[in-house]
């Protein structure tokens, strides 16, 4: 054991509430900043005299900085104490969106949404390993649902905050307030989360090390393959609600989404400690089923409703697990192997993307749940592996 993990909370029989809630309220900051543009597209065209097009680049190029910063930075990080770094990538979140929120010129606000990736995907890459840190050892997975409630709860409300405070304080304004919060989260962690030693240097691992730790590379195929499945869908919910005449109700099944998905995460934080493995089979089931009622009466408003929210039910949980599972496998690099997840995360949001626009491209809105159900697959056979009992025994070894 490192002596980052060596400490006495992780004997504790009680979740450091507060600490895991200012770890919250740091993955809601970073997620809600990251999709709040989508909400107030036109008022950020406007704004900056550029079309809705460009500015929808403000949320590809905040995934961009998460997407090329999180491996190097906490792969060069490891020996840097850690509430340090988590200090400085939050008030580094705060500087640049403060930028944004004063800039009128386009270039100078989409440099600083990239740099507000970088350091949200450093926040992001340390969340998962501060909580299991912070908590008792037999409560870790509790502790990252616990953790993961900021980013489900940013997920649901995200694009109609931003609709919402965009109406009435400004787009601008909006990311002002982030910048705030983000402040207030800085005087928050000092006082309640703990501070941890980084890795000696004779226990640093290399990239390619962690990497090849037993069931590193499996979690990370999941998560990859479940991502891209859930973007086909999420991205172009639009055009496939168009089949039942429900496009114009995006936010009536988003919202039944979101409220599957607050359900998910409170079951799944509820036993992720113990019933991993089951639980991740009954997401992917959960997973393929709603894909195959999109499939197969996505034409049927009533059958669409239900789908949403058997697919929010696996999405919320999704994230738990799949870093349960990753902390659990890494040990002490974790954080190194967290951002590997940050990573296959949003470049499995580009390729979903990508995917399903080509489908959409070939006229085929119906084809996006069966395309779904295919990447789908491939999680669904790794997560069978991972209950065979030699396969277990193998990871463990």
């Amino acid at each position: 054991m490192t002596r980052a993990l060596a400490t006495p909370s992780r004997h504790a029989q009680q979740l450091p509430l507060g600490g895991l809630l200012a770890l919250a309220m740091a993955a809601f900051i970073t997620l809600l900043t990251e999709i709040l543009p989508a909400g107030v597209l036109s008022s950020i065209a406007q704004s900056l005299e550029v079309s809705e097009s460009l500015a929808g680049q403000f949320i590809t190029v905040y995934a961009v900085g998460a997407l090329v910063a999180a491996i190097p930075v906490m792969t060069l990080t490891q020996g840097v104490r850690r509430r340090p770094l988590l200090l400085f990538a939050i008030a580094g979140f705060a500087v640049v969106n403060l930028l944004t929120a004063l800039s009128r010129d386009y270039t100078l606000s989409i440099t600083a949404r990239f740099f507000a990736g970088v350091f949200g995907g450093i926040v992001w890459s340390m969340l998962a390993g501060y909580a299991v840190r912070i908590s008792p050892a037999h409560l870790s997975g509790r502790a990252i649902a616990t953790v993961g409630i900021g980013g489900t709860i940013a997920l649901v409300l995200g694009v109609p905050a931003g609709a919402l405070l965009g109406r009435h304080i400004g787009w601008q304004a909006a990311f002002g307030l982030m910048s705030l919060l983000a402040l207030v989260l800085i005087v928050w962690i000092k006082t309640v989360v703990p501070d941890f030693a980084g890795q000696n240097r004779d226990q640093r691992q290399p990239l390619a090390k962690v990497f090849l730790k037993p069931g590193i590379r499996a979690v990370l195929i999941v998560v990859f393959s479940f991502v891209v499945a859930h973007n086909i869908l999420y991205i172009y919910i639009e055009p496939l609600l168009q089949v039942a005449g429900l496009a114009s109700k995006v936010d009536v099944v988003l919202f039944t989404f979101g409220a599957g998905s607050v359900v998910g995460l409170w079951m799944v934080g509820a036993l992720v400690d113990r019933r991993l493995r089951f639980l991740a089979l009954a997401n992917m089931l959960l997973f393929a089923l709603a894909a195959m009622l999109f499939g197969l009466w996505g034409h049927a408003a009533p059958i669409v409703y239900s789908a949403a929210a058997l697919w929010g039910l696996a999405v919320g949980g999704f994230g738990t697990l799949t870093q349960a599972a990753l902390s659990r496998f890494a040990g002490d690099s974790v954080d190194v192997a967290q951002a590997m997840y940050t990573t296959g995360w949003n470049t499995a949001v580009a390729a979903g993307g990508i995917v399903g626009g080509l489908l959409l491209g070939w006229g085929k809105a119906q084809g996006l749940a069966w395309a779904a159900m295919a990447v789908l697959a491939i999680s669904l056979i790794v997560t069978m592996g991972f209950m065979n009992p030699a396969l277990r025994r193998q990871t463990r070894s």
